[in-house]
């Protein structure tokens, strides 16, 4: 059980970087810091676009239009480690129920 709530955490934990990654990329893509014709450049970031914009379309529908501001990876951050939270509360409950190994 303990594995689980471990493997659970740290692909949360993961996915978080990931967000954090992409949407630095993107900045970095949007002021041509980065070039987007560079193949290596271009491969990673997208990459990253496809492992995070399935979770970061629906929160863009529910967020209102800020003129060019996305704050859903944000949003996406601050939901994962409310569950990050909660998966710790729910094995320090089932601990002190005997139940965690």
């Amino acid at each position: 059980m303990r594995a689980l709530f471990w493997l659970l955490d740290t692909a949360i934990s993961l996915y978080v970087w990931a967000l954090i990654i992409a949407a630095v990329m993107s900045l970095l893509l949007a002021f041509n810091v980065l070039d987007s014709r560079n193949r290596l450049v271009w491969t990673i970031s997208d990459f990253f676009y496809r492992v995070t914009e399935p979770a970061l379309r629906p929160i863009r529908r529910f967020l209102p239009d800020l003129g060019g501001v996305d704050l859903s990876p944000l949003v996406l951050i601050l939901l994962l480690q409310a569950l990050r939270i909660l998966l710790g509360e729910i094995y320090v409950g089932m601990l002190s129920n005997g139940i965690g190994f």
